[in-house]
């Protein structure tokens, strides 16, 4: 098949997220499964131009009553197979995009021009696909900034060389959403009919992602839980209905993880890699990770990690308020360490500071260092990832791939990838509670620890399997091949 992915991120070029990740992951497993692929991205200012190949002429893109003209640049994706490439389109705009920022910037954290600069780049595609003489078999598109790329299919450009494409719209987070004020929609050049049939309108608003999953022929999630959480108003963020509508063509299909970067077999961040068959390595990283946060070298003491974005969906609130049970009771109660990295809310990131100025055995690090993430999956004995919601998470999958029991609530993917401990059986590959509260999470945590210090076998045991599980993105990929058969010939 030949498979257009359109998306508003993709590593190395530009990440704010998991999607940029699931993007790049996604392809290269396609393309290694034989797949013809290419990615269209923004060219943002902090991807240079000089490292990329301009391509002769320029798009023309029927915008706003007119036409709005962009350079189009090209390179190929880092780790492509040799035999099967994946090209990188750039769309090169520099009023829309050549500015610090994706989305938004300290100054201004949701640029007012978003819905233009993304009603612009999902219609670039198709004159991309003109210029290029190439068209896809797969229109996949990820997240709002792209959704209106399906729309524009079915409404203005299925014909000539786009007559049997077929389009998949992926939700990687459904609370983010592209509500604007419908004053932007006279720039996609579609009728108000199509304002109101594609599913444009949102309390006389302009809702991107809303008219994408009406418009898809295809849509799914990143996790099979997740899919059926947003389903129902509790995660819907008001879509649950058009989900529900939507329900026979929506389905969840979990991430997979980078298992040529996440591997402790193979990892270069870490101080000694191991696996499941000789652990000693991870002894190592323990110490390391201790000596970079300044905590004691004491190998007998349970390490807890968090790598995360410190922000109301990840459990911060929960996890680092003023109740009794949260960060500071469980550092105060319990023999253990903890040591977190990470950015998002201000006052999150001040009272982490805060908590490492006042407590020995906690320490915290504003910020974000690939070196240290993978240091603190590897050197870690538990990760806590107490998530309001999660759509996939990848940190769990990384823990497990390290052997770092995940403690997690019973969420979305999470739910999907960690077995809760049984003590009696003897099985299971992470600690699981149900309920947001502090007094859940100082539970959960102090069970992980009580086993820790009590049921050491069951431990080492539970570090094994999660480090036999298989979550290769090959799995994925071959699930998404068989989503796309099932709409090829909609159109």
């Amino acid at each position: 098949m030949n498979i257009l992915m359109a998306a508003s991120e993709a590593v190395p070029f530009a990440k704010t997220g998991g999607l940029a990740d699931a993007v790049s992951a996604l392809s290269l497993a396609l393309a290694n499964l034989g797949h013809q692929v290419r990615i269209a991205l923004p060219r943002y200012y902090s991807i240079e131009r000089d490292k990329l190949e301009r391509m002769e002429g320029a798009l023309g893109v029927p915008v706003g009553g007119g036409e709005e003209w962009s350079a189009v640049y090209t390179t190929i994706l880092p780790g492509s197979p040799q035999k099967n490439p994946i090209p990188v389109y750039f769309i090169d705009h520099e009023q829309f995009f050549g500015r610090d920022g994706i989305y938004g910037s300290h100054g201004e954290p949701d640029f007012a021009d978003n819905p233009r600069r993304f009603i612009f780049f999902s219609r670039s595609i198709f004159q991309l696909c003109r210029k290029l003489a190439w068209y896809p078999d797969i229109l996949h598109s990820h997240d709002w900034p792209a959704a209106p790329a399906p729309v524009f299919l079915k409404y203005g450009e299925r014909t000539g060389g786009f007559a049997h494409t077929a389009s998949v719209l992926t939700v990687h987070n459904l609370g983010y959403q592209g509500i604007y004020s419908k004053d932007n929609f006279y720039y996609t050049n579609l009728g108000w009919d199509v304002f109101f049939n594609a599913g444009f309108d949102d309390w006389n608003m302009m809702n991107m992602l809303k008219a994408g999953l009406l418009s898809a022929d295809k849509i799914n999630t990143v996790s099979p839980t997740y899919a059926r959480e947003t389903q129902l108003s509790a995660h819907g963020f008001r879509l649950d209905g058009a989900l529900r509508y939507r329900g026979d063509d929506y389905t969840g299909i979990l991430n997979g993880i980078d298992t040529a970067i996440w591997n402790p077999r193979t990892d270069t961040y870490i101080p000694q890699t191991y696996s499941e068959k000789d652990m000693s390595g991870k002894a190592a990283g323990k110490a390391a990770l201790q000596r970079e946060f300044g905590l004691p070298l004491n190998p007998e003491v349970p390490l807890i990690g968090m790598v995360t974005r410190m922000t109301g969906q990840k459990g911060v609130g929960e996890l680092f308020g003023p109740n009794y049970g949260s960060a500071w009771s469980i550092c105060q109660d319990m023999e253990l360490q903890w040591v977190i990295l990470g950015t998002g809310e201000v006052w999150c990131e001040q009272e982490v500071l805060s908590l490492a100025s006042r407590l020995s055995n906690f320490k915290a690090r504003v910020g974000y260092s690939e070196e240290i993430s993978h240091l603190i999956e590897a050197g870690s004995d538990f990760f806590l990832m107490p998530s309001r919601y999660e759509p996939c998470g990848l940190n769990q999958m990384y823990s497990l791939a390290y052997g770092t029991p995940p403690i997690v609530r019973n969420t979305g993917g999470l739910a999907d990838t960690v077995e809760n401990f049984d003590e009696e059986a003897g099985v299971g590959t992470g600690f699981v509670f149900n309920d947001l509260t502090p007094s859940a999470i100082y539970n959960t945590v102090g069970w992980a620890v009580w086993a820790y210090y009590n049921r050491s076998d069951q431990i080492t045991a539970m570090r094994k399997r999660g480090m036999e599980q298989d979550f290769s993105w090959e799995r994925s990929a071959r699930k998404y091949l068989a989503m796309y058969q099932s709409c090829l010939g909609k159109g």
